[in-house]
């Protein structure tokens, strides 16, 4: 099935401010709710400037793969790319990988969604919360992509205003006392308590890793653009504005929260965002932080559900997936791969009872190498991409800038992340697992490429006869 058949059954159904929204909340997660606290306590009050060259690098990704889906609007993205560019086997190893990493994110948030829940009911069930909000979800994903957008809009929307709500009464605090008695608490925090670099440059460093995988999810933008009304005024808008959105919401919270609490004592009574409201005096501070965060993880799923079906929709395209996933219904949707992807996802959330925590543990480091994989095959795809288009003479819109001195410094920054995962025990699990699932894709892809070899004999035989 060609490209051009492909465009014709995907509807262009995302409008501007969708893909506006569908960027931030890609960026923003409930781990900058939650897990800022680890990536505080590895990086004391370095990590503001962590995040702020970690996001120079990101913002390089982003603008590679702006300027390849500007150039073709694919709904498979750096999959699809991967394979133009790369050959068959890039493509097959970075669209699986990504889609498995989607599934573990929608079996993580389906498990933490009853937790969030029991917050306000503590007696309901989790597998019926999560059941509950799954269907609805699955509703959403099988009416239309504009249902999916208009969701994730109001989605990203409420992570924002939290955000943006948290960094304001934060500088009254810290500026003019507000609700401290008119005392103005300053910046002294950053460095009073062993330092800026308070654990050391190793500590610097390390925080580098959490940095990273914070903003796991920005790349999802290349996959909307198959399925924007204008990509190619969209992409470019939601991709430039990727560096300022990180400096506003990860180094703007991160630097509130730092500056009104000592950085080893965040984290040790809760989310930071919930000791910043209450300080304000906000009523049941911790009960609107935990209703972000319930959006924030229906969110996360609703994209990946999202993700899932574009995914193995582009596979089956290219060759690198069974043709039913091609399969699309009335309004545009890959229903199949939604519905596959769910059922999957259900089945490990269901295993994942029976078995130790440390199994769903393993699973879930695949994520580590899904988003590494994602990025390097941006930049490489990106960089035969650009050598194409040099040869035939062909300039593009929207470039990388100071290519390729960025895209080669960033894909040494994303080995040396690689290699950095051995130095810490909570992330050097993605190393064992990476050899492990590397060789599992070989030998799916040679099954399938046995497949397609016994497919066509068959029918060499048939039109023989």
């Amino acid at each position: 099935m060609n490209e051009d058949l492909k465009k014709q059954q995907l509807k262009r159904g995302l409008k501007n401010r969708h893909m506006q929204m569908i960027a931030i909340g890609g960026a923003i997660g409930v781990g900058l709710f939650y897990g800022s606290a680890n990536a505080i306590s590895i990086g004391g009050p370095s990590i503001i400037l962590a995040y702020l060259i970690v996001g120079l690098f990101v913002f390089m990704i982003m603008r590679a793969l702006g300027e390849l889906a500007v150039d073709d609007p694919n709904s498979g993205a750096f999959s699809a790319y991967a394979t133009r560019y790369l050959g068959h086997f890039a493509g097959f190893f970075s669209g699986w990988t990504y889609w498995f990493q989607c599934t573990t994110t929608v079996m993580a948030e389906l498990t933490a969604v009853g937790v969030y829940v029991q917050f306000w009911m503590p007696n309901f069930p989790k597998w019926m919360s999560a059941l509950v909000f799954l269907l609805i979800l699955i509703v959403i994903n099988l009416i239309g992509v504009k249902a999916y957008g208009e969701f994730e809009f109001w989605f990203a929307l409420i992570k924002v205003v939290a955000i943006i709500c948290m960094i304001i009464f934060g500088l009254l605090i810290i500026v003019f006392g507000f609700s401290n008695g008119g005392h103005s608490v300053g910046l002294s925090n950053l460095w009073t308590n062993g330092g800026f670099f308070a654990n050391g440059i190793r500590g610097f460093f390390l925080s580098f890793i959490f940095a990273t995988f914070a903003f796991g999810g920005v790349e999802m933008i290349g996959i909307t653009a198959g399925e924007a009304e204008d990509p190619k005024k969209s992409i470019p808008e939601a991709i430039n504005n990727v560096f300022w959105r990180i400096l506003i919401f990860y180094v703007g919270s991160i630097g509130v929260m730092l500056s009104l609490y000592s950085w080893n004592k965040i984290g040790t009574d809760g989310s930071p965002f919930v000791l910043v409201f209450s300080k304000v005096g906000i009523p049941a501070a911790a009960a609107v932080i935990n209703f972000v965060v319930l959006t924030a993880a229906l969110s996360g799923m609703n994209s990946a559900l999202y993700v899932d079906g574009r995914m193995l929709y582009s596979l089956s395209l290219n060759d690198n997936a069974p043709k039913v996933f091609s399969k699309v219904n009335k309004s545009g949707v890959p229903y199949v791969g939604i519905l596959f992807s769910t059922a999957v996802a259900m089945i490990a959330v269901v295993l994942n009872y029976f078995f130790p925590a440390k199994v769903f543990e393993y699973i879930s480091s695949v994520t580590v190498i899904a988003i590494i994989t994602a990025w390097i095959t941006i930049l490489l795809a990106h960089s035969k991409f650009r050598k194409e288009k040099v040869n035939k003479g062909e300039k593009t819109d929207f470039k990388m800038p100071f290519y390729p001195y960025f895209s080669y410094a960033t894909v040494i920054y994303l080995v040396l992340i690689v290699i950095s995962l051995a130095f810490l025990e909570s992330t050097r699990i993605a190393l064992y697992v990476a050899p492990v699932w590397i060789l599992l894709l070989i030998i799916m892809y040679k099954l399938l490429l046995k497949q397609k070899v016994n497919l066509s004999e068959v029918k060499s035989n048939a039109d023989h006869f």
